[in-house]
């Protein structure tokens, strides 16, 4: 029998979480466009994540001598999601993007020397990074067949030229894990995965891209590396292993997106619902029109069935079995989801849903991005149509 119920320590975390949410984070959003660049200014959220780490919130990916909560990919389900009520949460708590799977990465493939130089300070909340792997085009977005920066030996260093965009956290990060192409053949021991301080000679951070919803903190960077070297010590992993790697950080960090942006979508749907029941029309509250608790159903019901999505996958990942095409599935199915309750919300709150007096504008602008990254919703159908064909070809 599937047992579908959360440990009581994992319930009493969640509950603990959404106070801190309550009384440090959400009071947080009302300065989230106060720094033009980044957003919410450093000093309040350094200010915050000590608050954080008092609590016992801080870094529930990490085992415990990194200063994390050592939880698994199962148990921080629920947590993630109520950490993701608010943007901020995350990145108060140390689990949001791309510091969470970064932190993941190196966690499991960086050597000695490199734990102690980007995996500790990173885990302890002391340094940011960035993931820097999209390109412009011609390079690679969601085909990493196509990528162009290159790496290539000169004596005992690695010179790296390319140009990469919407590596995210850049205008913060103390450090990026760069992708670059490393032999000519294109198959899937091409790419290697370097580290490289942001101050090494070389790295040119152009600009801070303008974008849709925003600001972010850390910004989405364009960057040119233009004669970048490095020594060995800087390959992350094996020489040839960067797509193995990439999928390694990329399966799970799709899922803890899912996780986050749950949470975004069921704080819209409590406030669509709280606004249904005490905005009055056409002789009755909003909430007493048909098609007004459809929208609520609907909303109500996709979230269920993502929040069962992504259990399964997180026990398939836990238990070691092949998670690709549910991990593509659920990417689709939360990722359009969110986008959908979020219309829905802002919808019912007709006016009031279109202002900045509620969130729900500003949530519907950054969730659009939901769809695109981490892999298109269009490419993650395709994957999932192959393995059917291919199933089906079989039989």
């Amino acid at each position: 029998m599937v047992d579908f119920s959360i440990p009581s320590p994992i319930q009493n975390l969640v509950t603990r979480i959404h106070q801190f949410l309550e009384d440090v984070v959400i009071p947080l959003e009302a300065h989230a466009d106060e720094d033009p660049q980044d957003g919410l200014p450093l000093e309040r959220l350094k200010i915050a994540r000590e608050q954080a780490k008092a609590a016992g919130l801080w870094c529930p990916t990490m085992p415990a001598d990194l200063g994390g909560m050592g939880l698994s990919i199962t148990e921080i389900i629920p947590v993630f999601e109520a950490a993701g009520r608010s943007l901020l949460g995350p990145l108060v708590m140390g689990c949001a993007a791309p510091d969470e799977g970064n932190l993941h990465l190196l966690h499991l493939f960086a050597s000695a020397e490199q734990r102690e130089r980007y995996l500790k300070p990173l885990a302890a909340g002391e340094a940011f990074s960035a993931f820097s792997m999209t390109e412009p085009a011609p390079g690679v977005g969601s085909d990493p067949s196509m990528l162009r920066t290159t790496a290539h030996r000169d004596g005992n260093q690695w010179v790296i030229n390319g140009h990469k965009w919407w590596s995210t956290n850049a205008t913060q990060a103390d450090f990026l894990i760069i992708m670059a192409r490393t032999d000519d053949s294109g198959g899937k021991s091409s790419a290697t995965l370097f580290l490289a301080p942001m101050d090494t000679p070389g790295i040119e951070l152009v600009r801070n891209i303008p974008h849709l919803g925003g600001p972010d903190f850390g910004g989405h960077g364009e960057i040119r590396f233009n004669g970048l070297r490095l020594g060995d010590d800087a390959v992350l992993g094996d020489v040839g292993s960067g797509f193995a790697l990439v999928q390694a950080r990329l399966g799970p960090a799709r899922l803890t997106h899912c996780m986050r942006w749950t949470g975004i979508a069921q704080r819209a749907l409590e406030i669509a619902a709280r606004y249904a029941n005490t905005r009055e029309a056409f002789g009755t509250t909003l909430g007493g029109h048909q098609a007004i608790q459809w929208m609520l159903a609907d909303s109500a019901t996709e979230l269920h069935a993502g929040r069962l999505m992504m259990q399964h996958c997180a026990w398939l990942i836990e238990t070691g079995k092949d998670a690709k095409q549910e991990m593509s599935m659920c990417k689709v199915h939360v990722a359009e989801t969110v986008n959908r309750v979020l219309d829905r919300a802002i919808q019912i709150c007709g006016g009031l849903g279109i202002s900045r007096d509620l969130p729900l504008a500003r949530w519907y602008e950054s969730a659009r991005a939901f769809r695109i990254y981490d892999g298109a919703s269009e490419v993650h159908r395709m994957v999932v149509a192959r393995r059917i064909l291919k199933t089906y070809r079989k039989a």
